[in-house]
């Protein structure tokens, strides 16, 4: 059963690694990887050079740590106010109408968020306007566009994730709860001393598995809002990666870029699983 699993994974994560090769040449596609010069770590160099690589590499730590933060708290919030919601069909509409967005692709995300956020006809600087604020260009403004980028993401994402935190909260003792009554516990406390208590392993295994994703700002999402206006604070590896190597045709520091941000996330996920073992108990096999 797992054959045409291996066979896939061997194809298309396997295989294309030998292109490693690029980021120690001068690549040159007529000449393949066999006749390309050799120019061994003159792309890491050269990257290293840049003016805009410490900027990208901050960028991208910055969205990604505020994504993760975001996408840890916002999805355990939901799950507790659903938790409360006693009529279930009530519950089951909120539940699907939060998850919708988690099955469109960015492309048409995307033409939403713009549509939304334009400065001239968008429904969010109309109601600024009414309130006497000027329309802001969020999806323009250095100053506003990682902030999108977060909250746009969350709203993609956290009712998918919300899913996971409701499984946690099915797995506590509803003895507890009875026991707290008892006692003269109301709902907030029930939920700061049984309830947040009985999600904190997952809680921490979700917390400390998201480490791996620490350089993953993104690609798709990030391509399909930003603009040369915001490269200054949207600007992330991949899309940089992807203008260096596609754009400029700079395919070894393109590569080189894509290499160290491999190893650099191979060892946030060999300490991300180093630590979800040690804190919440949880092995792979």
């Amino acid at each position: 059963m797992l054959l045409p699993a291996v066979i896939l994974v061997l194809i298309y994560s396997y295989g294309p690694m030998f292109g490693i090769v690029i980021a120690f040449q001068k690549y040159m596609p007529v000449k393949g990887f066999f006749e390309s010069d050799w120019v061994g770590l003159k792309n890491f160099r050269y990257v290293f050079g840049l003016p805009d690589t410490l900027e990208v590499l901050r960028n991208t730590v910055f969205i990604a740590a505020m994504k993760i933060a975001a996408g840890l708290t916002v999805p355990v919030v939901i799950a507790l106010l659903l938790n409360e919601v006693s009529l279930t069909f009530i519950k089951r509409g909120i539940q699907t109408l939060i998850y919708l967005p988690h099955f469109l692709s960015w492309v048409i995300l995307g033409g939403v968020l713009i549509d939304i956020l334009s400065p001239s006809q968008g429904i969010v600087n109309a109601f600024l306007g009414w309130l006497g604020i000027e329309p802001i260009y969020f999806l323009g403004n250095n100053s506003w566009f990682p902030y999108v980028l977060v909250g746009s993401n969350e709203w993609k994402e956290f009712g998918f994730s919300t899913i996971v935190y409701l499984a946690a909260l099915t797995s506590i003792n509803p003895t507890l709860y009875e026991a707290a009554v008892v006692d003269g516990a109301g709902r907030l406390r029930q939920t700061w001393h049984i309830t947040l208590p009985g999600m904190r392993p997952i809680i921490v295994l979700m917390a400390t598995l998201s480490l791996g994703s620490i350089l993953n700002a993104g690609f798709e999402q990030v391509f399909n809002l930003y603009s040369p206006q915001v490269y200054e604070s949207g600007d992330i590896i991949d899309t940089y990666v992807y203008r260096m190597g596609l754009i400029a045709a700079q395919y070894g520091p393109a590569t080189a870029i894509g290499l160290l941000k491999s190893v650099v996330s191979l060892c946030f996920i060999s300490v991300a699983y180093f630590l979800a073992y040690r804190l919440a108990n949880y092995r792979i096999f």
